[in-house]
């Protein structure tokens, strides 16, 4: 991977592990917490990352815990990657939503089964809305620069909603 350009996943595990070692699961985990409201990862992403991150030597491999849970720490080549991907121009994600999708074949769904699937959208998203507030409000203080990161998820959300009641 050394000279490779990092992918999303493995450039976010690299800027998780800033923070110190983590296993596999604690990655999940921290990832799932810290970004999870509007950059999810999914357990075999990170799973098939670390190794290959190992095998470019960006990170390195502890000795295995209970469980056989292994730490991976950052190397110095590692924070060199992840910061030219920081520098990298960033491009916008691509937009995937499954109601946006099913809203444009409302044309062979029954009214009622659209508005329920609507009014479930509405309340996830109100119940996701809820949760980036609360992680804002938490990391306002602790990491200034999460905190303006989850208002990302914040606005999404409210334009999701504000979509939705138009419905």
């Amino acid at each position: 991977m050394a000279g490779k350009e990092l992918n999303a996943t493995s450039a976010a595990l690299l800027g998780l592990l800033h923070e110190g070692p983590m296993t596999g699961g604690q990655l999940m985990a921290e990832a799932t917490r810290r970004l999870g409201p509007y950059w999810t990862m999914t357990r075999s992403q990170v799973y098939r990352e670390l190794p290959a991150l190992a095998e470019g030597g960006l990170v390195r491999v502890g000795k295995p815990g209970p469980r056989a849970s292994v730490p991976y720490t950052i190397s110095a080549n590692g924070k060199r990657a992840f910061t030219r991907w920081l520098n990298e121009p960033a491009r916008i994600g691509q937009l995937r939503d499954p109601v946006a999708l099913r809203t444009a074949f409302l044309d062979y769904l029954s009214k009622d089964t659209a508005d329920e699937m609507f009014a479930d959208a509405v309340e996830q998203h109100q119940e996701a809305l809820a949760e980036a507030r609360a992680a804002a409000k938490d990391y306002a203080d602790e990491d200034p620069n999460a905190a303006v990161a989850m208002e990302f998820a914040i606005g999404y959300h409210r334009s999701a909603l504000s979509w939705l009641k138009k419905r």
